[in-house]
């Protein structure tokens, strides 16, 4: 299968190399493709180098499937070129989520919308997919009535200028050395938390916790579920945490609750507070599953559960995700 991988120089675009090479996915032709500035220079993938390409010669190759990770202006460019050519476009950016005609998917949850007639796919936003691979066995249960989520997010959603800010920052702090770096934030990460993810829209919601919003109740499809998000930078860069408060229309067993998390696909539950065992970022890095702890009754309302759910960013809440709409893709024959 030809695969073209978009935005390949990037942190996303690079972890899906690596994701891709990992699962085996059946790549009979590799086509990097980036930037104007980055064609010409080499990624490697299983061992072998190739030289990055510019869009219409990626085009021009007829790639069966193309993985984008190249940001919004990018993919709504060029993912409809693409498209027109006959070859599928699994999208990482928001561009495209929202759009009707566009399925948003996580496989795990509703893989089962998609045909051979949807040449663009949207992938969902990192913190959306974690929390609704959690929520799905547990909505079908009870029915899901309202979310309140408050997330802890790894720099590395931002990208390598942020990485390179905080590393920067805490080398300045640690040896007292000045570290050149550009300022990814307004304000400094290290030692800081910063509340503000995304643009401020009007109803003073950032753009990251409205995607929350909108992506819960289109991947679920369910438009009755209530959500608020607060979204919120810190100083890591294993991945990112949330605290997920889920009220439901029935009751329910926390037993069950455990039993249904255990055995959903995709999930790990590490939820041992005997020895202190509760999901960490460190734990889920270069992981693809989704972790899931304090798992714990909210006393203070009827039918309303406290989960602590932590997932790899750039894993399965970017690169994986694709990928693994991709396997779908291909095991049904649709591409």
């Amino acid at each position: 299968m030809r695969v073209a991988v978009v935005g390949a120089t990037g942190l996303v675009g690079t972890k899906m190399l690596q994701v891709l090479a990992e699962r085996n996915f059946p790549v009979s032709e590799l086509i990097p493709v980036a930037s104007a500035k980055s064609v010409g220079k080499e990624v490697e993938f299983k061992g072998t180098k190739y030289k990055v390409v510019g869009m219409e010669e990626a085009i021009a190759a007829k790639p069966n499937v193309a993985l984008f990770s190249a940001g919004g202006g990018t993919s709504t460019e060029w993912a409809p070129k693409f498209a027109a050519a006959g070859i599928t476009v699994i999208d990482n950016s928001s561009a495209w989520r929202m759009d009707p005609k566009v399925p948003l998917v996580v496989p795990e949850i509703n893989a089962d919308v998609l045909t051979s007639n949807d040449k663009i796919i949207a992938n969902p936003n990192c913190s959306t997919i974690q929390m609704v691979v959690a929520l799905a066995p547990l909505h079908k249960a009870y029915h899901a009535q309202r979310i309140v989520v408050s997330t802890y997010q790894s720099v590395t959603g931002t990208g390598v200028k942020a990485v390179s800010q905080l590393k920067g920052e805490r080398q300045k702090e640690v040896a007292g050395t000045e570290e050149g770096y550009e300022m990814a934030y307004k304000y400094p990460i290290d030692l800081n938390v910063i509340p503000q993810i995304d643009v401020f829209l009007d109803n003073g919601y950032t753009k990251e916790e409205m995607k929350m919003v909108n992506e819960t109740k289109k991947i679920m499809q369910d438009d009755s579920i209530r959500v608020t998000a607060t979204t919120v930078r810190i100083p890591v860069m294993g991945g990112h945490s949330e605290a997920v408060n889920i009220e439901f229309e029935d009751d329910f067993d926390l037993a069950e609750v455990r039993h249904l998390l255990e055995t959903a696909p995709g999930i790990v539950v590490a939820d041992d507070l005997a020895n202190q065992h509760y999901p960490m970022p460190k734990d889920a890095h270069e992981k693809d599953e989704v972790f899931v702890g304090r798992i714990r009754r909210d006393e203070s309302q009827p039918n309303t559960l406290n989960l602590w759910v932590v997932s790899d960013n750039l894993r399965k809440g970017a690169a994986t995700n694709a990928v693994q709409i991709a396997e779908y893709l291909a095991a049904n024959n649709l591409i």
